[in-house]
C-alpha cells in the first residue's frame, strides 16, 4: 500500500496560496492582489481590513467562490476551488460556504424560519433540529419565527440572514460589511452574535469591515495595502486597529 502525504494545515476552513487578481489587459490592467497566501483557521473569527481599493473585498470574493483567481490556489475545507467547473462551484458555494451581506437579501414574503431555511430547501435537504434550535437560540429569534422581515428590525432582519448563513454547517461563513446598513446598538448585537457562534459552536467566521469597533470582536485581524498583505494583529482592541489603520502607509508588506 502506497501513502501519500496528507496535504498541509488540515485544520484550515479556507486557505489562499499565492492567489494573483488582476482586471483588464496591458494598459487597462488593474492588480487587485498581488500574491496573497492566508490560512483560515477553524473556530477563528477574522476579519480583513484596509483602505477603499486596498482588496480586501475581491480577496473574501476569491476565498468564497465568488470569483475566480488569475493564479493562486484558494481551498475550502479540503476542495480546491481553482479549475472547479460552475456546477462545482454552485454546489461548494451552497454547502459548505455561508455569506452574510450588508444587504440582508431576506424574502419579504417569508417567515424569519422559512427564509433560514431557504438554503436547504432549494438543496432538498432537511434540517437537522438540534442544529436549527441550537443557531435559533444562538440568535437570539426563538419568538420571531413567525414574523416576516417587515416585521423585524434592521439588527432582528440580520439576525435572520446570520442563521440562514449557519444552518447549513459551512466550513466557513463570510460576512461583507455585515453591520454596514445597521445602528450601532443592533451592529453590537449581531456582531455578538457572530463572536457567541465561533465560541458556542465552532464556527469560521471571515468579515470584511473599515470599523475598528467591528474589528475589536474579531480573534484576528488581517490589514491590506495595494492588494498584499501587510500586518497582522491578534486579539484586537478598538485602539490597536485604529493605530495600525493610522500607520498603514508606514508598514512594509509581510512575506
Amino acid at each position: 500500500m502506497i501513502l501519500t502525504q496528507a496535504p498541509p494545515r488540515l485544520a484550515a476552513a479556507a486557505r489562499a496560496v499565492d492567489i494573483w487578481k488582476t482586471y483588464g489587459k496591458e494598459e487597462a490592467e488593474v492588480i487587485a492582489l498581488r500574491g496573497v497566501s492566508i490560512s483560515l483557521q477553524r473556530g477563528e473569527f477574522t476579519a480583513i481590513m484596509g483602505p477603499s481599493g486596498s482588496g480586501k473585498s475581491t480577496l473574501m470574493h476569491c476565498l468564497a467562490g465568488l470569483d475566480a483567481v488569475t493564479r493562486g490556489d484558494v481551498y475550502v475545507g479540503m476542495t480546491r476551488l481553482t479549475g472547479l467547473k460552475d456546477r462545482g462551484l454552485t454546489q461548494l458555494r451552497r454547502d459548505k460556504v455561508g455569506f452574510i451581506f450588508q444587504q440582508f437579501n431576506l424574502l419579504p414574503t417569508l417567515t424569519a424560519k422559512e427564509n433560514i431555511l431557504l438554503p436547504l430547501s432549494i438543496a432538498g435537504r432537511k434540517p437537522d433540529q438540534e442544529w436549527f434550535d441550537r443557531v435559533v437560540d444562538t440568535v437570539g429569534l426563538r419568538d420571531r419565527l413567525g414574523h416576516r422581515p417587515s416585521q423585524l428590525s434592521g439588527g432582528q432582519q440580520q439576525r435572520v440572514a446570520c442563521a440562514r448563513a449557519l444552518v447549513s454547517r459551512p466550513e466557513v461563513v463570510f460576512a461583507d460589511e455585515p453591520t454596514g446598513n445597521l445602528d450601532s446598538r443592533s451592529g453590537a448585537e449581531v456582531l455578538g452574535f457572530l463572536r457567541n457562534s465561533v465560541r458556542d459552536t465552532g464556527q469560521t467566521i471571515v468579515m470584511v469591515t473599515h470599523d475598528p469597533n467591528a474589528a475589536r470582536y474579531a480573534d484576528r485581524v488581517i490589514f491590506l495595502v495595494d492588494g498584499q498583505i501587510i500586518h497582522e494583529l491578534r486579539d484586537p482592541t478598538a485602539d490597536t486597529v485604529l493605530d495600525t489603520m493610522k500607520r498603514l502607509d508606514t508598514i512594509p508588506a509581510v512575506a
